[in-house]
């Protein structure tokens, strides 16, 4: 099993943290792993993309040119997660904030409300993970049951509080598709 994922979306959406946090529950389950991010210098609104793939097989290149799935958290990053997943690849949208349809009819599009389920559990900041719930459920290429204790060591102690929304934000994300 290969994974090839492609992230993008805008600073401060929690792009880049998503992409730590597959990878770190890869490495949990003794996947073999990269993750390459790429961010502007912008504190926040510049543009944010991580690179990941999870495999049990040896992993040549971490450079992700043709994606088994994109997550599309903001409406800039669609035309270009569109153009690079492969043919009958998943695009997962944040449908919160993309409300264009993809033109590509080859790809198996899932629409997540992100942003509105985040609010509902009670921080936007949290789409992220709703979103990572999603694309497990989806791609099925990561368990999510080693996520409490990744995120025990992920955030430092004084963010441990965030973890039972994080958790739900999750759960959300996989109750969603």
């Amino acid at each position: 099993m290969t994974e090839k994922t492609f992230i993008a979306g805008f600073g401060g959406q929690g792009v880049i943290s998503l992409g730590q946090l597959w990878v770190y529950l890869g490495m949990k389950e003794g996947l073999k792993v990269t993750f390459f991010p790429f961010y502007g210098a912008e504190k926040r609104g510049g543009i944010a993309r991580a690179s990941v793939i999870v495999s049990t097989d040896e992993i040549a290149s971490p450079l992700v040119t043709k994606p088994d799935s994109a997550v599309v958290m903001n409406m800039d990053s669609l035309p270009i997660c569109e153009d690079i997943v492969k043919e009958g690849g998943y695009l997962l949208v944040n449908s919160s904030l993309v409300k264009v349809e993809p033109k590509r009819k080859d790809l198996k599009v899932v629409k997540v409300p992100c942003n509105e389920l985040a609010e509902k559990i009670g921080d936007v900041k949290i789409a992220n993970m709703v979103m990572m719930g999603a694309l497990a459920k989806v791609t099925g290429a990561i368990k999510m049951d080693k996520l409490e204790p990744v995120l025990k060591t992920f955030f430092p102690e004084s963010k441990h509080k965030y973890i039972p929304s994080n958790l739900a934000a999750v759960k959300a994300g996989m109750d969603a598709v």
